[in-house]
């Protein structure tokens, strides 16, 4: 016999994701400041488009180091990165159509799942993975 009371559901809370907040100044001479510190004086030769790319190459040894980091792994890398820019077909507005980051990679202990290490390196580089393009990551072990 249905009584018409529904007990009361269990709902789980709402997941709150951490959230990470950077900031950076120019002053008009041209330095760069890091979240109110850490100045840099940026030659001219550094482009923004440059410093996306040298950002998208940190932060992949940075995403990297925190997952080997985890699994007590240790490396040694360098990494580049090159971007094409030019008019979008889409809508004509100029824009990365191609990004790529090359790390050249000693790992020690070298790990079974290499691949899985890397995969989870790209995936969590924040740099990479607001870009579209994605980037093309290739690693040389």
């Amino acid at each position: 016999m249905h009584s018409g009371y529904a007990a009361p559901r269990t709902v789980p809370p709402p997941v709150s994701a951490k959230e990470f907040r950077y900031s950076i100044a120019l002053d008009r001479a041209g330095r760069a400041t890091a979240d109110g510190q850490a100045e840099l004086d940026l030659d001219p030769a550094w482009t923004p488009e440059h410093l996306l790319l040298a950002g998208l190459a940190r932060c992949t040894l940075q995403s990297l180091r925190f997952h080997a980091t985890r699994r007590e792994i240790d490396f040694v890398a360098a990494a580049g990165a090159s971007g094409i820019v030019t008019k979008r077909e889409t809508d004509g507005r100029y824009a990365f159509v191609d990004i790529s980051v090359e790390i050249e990679l000693e790992i020690q202990p070298r790990p079974d799942d290499l691949e899985d290490l890397l995969s989870k390196a790209e995936r969590d580089c924040f740099v990479g993975a607001s870009l579209v393009p994605a980037p093309r990551y290739i690693w040389r072990t």
